[in-house]
């Protein structure tokens, strides 16, 4: 019986494998400089295929730029790709004001 072809796939052995055929194990090899042409291609030695993270590069950056922005001196220029704080907005909890900022009023008066 034949396999249908809706289950082959087209880039079967591009993708990411935990066991490398022996031809890759001896192209790893080489590429390490572990291999010479007089080696045997059996009893080859392992060889660490570790799959790639995409992603984990970008959330580093972005923990650097927030640190850059907390480290920042008040009045200091914010770092290049540091969000401007919005015009009007809340301070944070516990935050002093701004010199120069007048007082909060309470909406309560005591008489």
């Amino acid at each position: 019986m034949s396999t249908d072809r809706s289950l082959k796939i087209k880039g079967a052995l591009e993708r990411h494998r935990n066991v490398l055929t022996r031809a890759e194990r001896v192209d790893k090899l080489k590429d390490e400089e572990r291999w010479s042409e007089n080696d045997s291609t059996f009893g080859l030695p392992k060889v660490a295929h570790r799959k790639s993270h995409a992603g984990k590069k970008i959330k580093e950056e972005i923990a650097a730029v927030e640190g850059a922005v907390a480290a920042a001196p008040v009045g200091a220029a914010a770092p290049a790709g540091a969000k401007p704080a919005a015009a009007g907005a809340k301070p944070a909890a516990g935050a002093k004001p701004a010199a120069g900022a007048a007082p909060a009023k309470d909406k309560k008066q005591k008489s």
